[in-house]
């Protein structure tokens, strides 16, 4: 047997294990590519049988020819005359078939090496539909990949078949640092078709990301108990997650944030500390606007439902707690009520200006700030009105950390 020839059958090894290709696919694929060199070198393959074992890679090709009397040939690829076939079988008469088994070496070299090549492109072809097919149908879900190669752009995540995803730069949370061989979490947001490659998009911004992390941490969610009713997210800055529960008995903000934090803590972490405000669906609109503009606290609230537009008064202090830093609080408070929101003070006693301590969120982590409520501080001169040595005794902070909340809470008023 020439090379080229153990080379075709080594194709078809290679074949057979490919991934995605299911073996129906591989045996009709492989006959097609022989029957195209019959028809190139005899004209025809309708007399020709092609069987292929694509567990051993063998392969068997039989041709059949009408035996005819000499002089009544008319078409040598279908039928051979008896002077021609006596010297190959004498046994045979007129009106018998004659049946030969073509071996690959007969097609010739180049023939073999088309044929190969018309394999392998056939195969890619293959492969890639399939990795679109199966991508296709998972947009939504989260994977998990390992980080190939890191540009400037985007990146290049292999999942575990070595299928390539791709995370532009604008997927992926400001904070998100990779290298590669790092393993990554995100959600699949986009599959096209480009030239005939599959493009798998995915994403650590998409709010599906932050819905599908919840199911994962909370089983209430998962199993349907409590529903997500919308999120809206500023990437890596802040989140709100509406939720709305099915069963009376189960508290849904309870649930998706946890004993302690437990549950939340996890999703927050994956999202380098994006700040999540869980809050409570409901349809009274003014009450959701309320609760959406957490952890501020309002005084009043005027709607216009026409325009969808809400006026809402708070206290001095609590302004600067309803916009958020950036901005933020309050652009995702109007993204989930679909409302657009003003925020006004109250006029009335102008007091001392003095600023809640939510306010500090983001500089002080938010379990320091319940162990400073917990002993009756809920503003920042509450705080400062103690000694570091009395807020040592009276909470269970480092005096450490208690210095630095002081030198952050001394900042905002100089």
């Amino acid at each position: 047997m020439s090379t080229t020839t153990i080379n075709l059958i080594d194709s078809f090894q290679e074949f057979k294990d490919f991934k995605n290709i299911d073996r129906p696919t591989v045996i009709s694929v492989l006959e097609e590519v022989f029957r195209s060199m019959l028809r190139k070198k005899y004209g025809t393959d309708e007399n020709c049988d092609v069987i292929v074992n694509p567990d051993n890679g063998d392969l068997e090709i039989w041709r059949t020819r009408k035996v005819m009397e000499d002089g009544f040939s008319e078409d040598d690829d279908l039928e051979i005359e008896l002077a021609e076939v006596s010297k190959l079988d004498s046994t045979l008469e007129v009106g018998d078939d004659y049946i030969e088994q073509i071996t690959l070496e007969s097609f010739g070299r180049r023939a073999i090496l088309a044929a190969r090549q018309t394999l392998v492109s056939k195969v890619l072809e293959l492969e890639k539909d399939e990795i679109f097919k199966k991508y296709k149908d998972r947009v939504g879900e989260i994977i998990t990949g390992e980080v190939y190669q890191v540009w400037k752009k985007e990146t290049l995540v292999l999942d575990d078949e070595g299928n390539e995803l791709l995370m532009p730069k604008t997927e992926q949370i400001p904070a998100d640092y990779f290298k590669k061989g790092d393993s990554v979490r995100a959600v699949i947001s986009k599959v096209e078709m480009i030239n005939a490659n599959p493009k798998i998009i995915i994403s650590r911004t998409a709010p599906e990301f932050l819905q599908r992390l919840f199911e994962q941490e909370v089983p209430e969610i998962f199993d349907g108990l409590i529903t997500i009713k919308k999120i809206v997210r500023e990437p890596g800055e802040r989140a709100k997650v509406a939720v709305e529960s099915y069963d009376d008995r189960i508290d849904p903000v309870g649930a998706c944030v946890g004993m302690k934090g437990s549950r939340i803590h996890g999703i927050v972490r994956e999202l380098k500390n994006e700040n999540i405000d869980v809050i409570n669906f409901t349809n009274n609109i003014s009450l959701y606007i309320t609760r959406a503009l957490s952890p501020a606290k309002i005084t009043s609230i005027k709607l216009d439902d026409e325009t969808k537009h809400a006026s809402v008064y708070l206290k001095p202090d609590q302004v600067s707690l309803a916009i958020g830093r950036g901005g933020h609080n309050i652009k995702l408070a109007g993204k989930l009520t679909g409302y657009e929101i003003d925020v006004y003070r109250e006029a009335g006693e102008e007091t001392d200006e003095d600023v809640d301590l939510e306010e500090f969120s983001d500089e002080i982590d938010s379990w320091i700030i319940d162990e400073l409520k917990a002993i009756g501080c809920d503003t920042a001169k509450s705080v400062l009105a103690l000694t570091v040595e009395d807020l040592v005794k009276r909470t269970d902070l480092e005096e450490e950390t208690i210095k630095e909340v002081v030198q952050i809470l001394k900042s905002e008023f100089e």
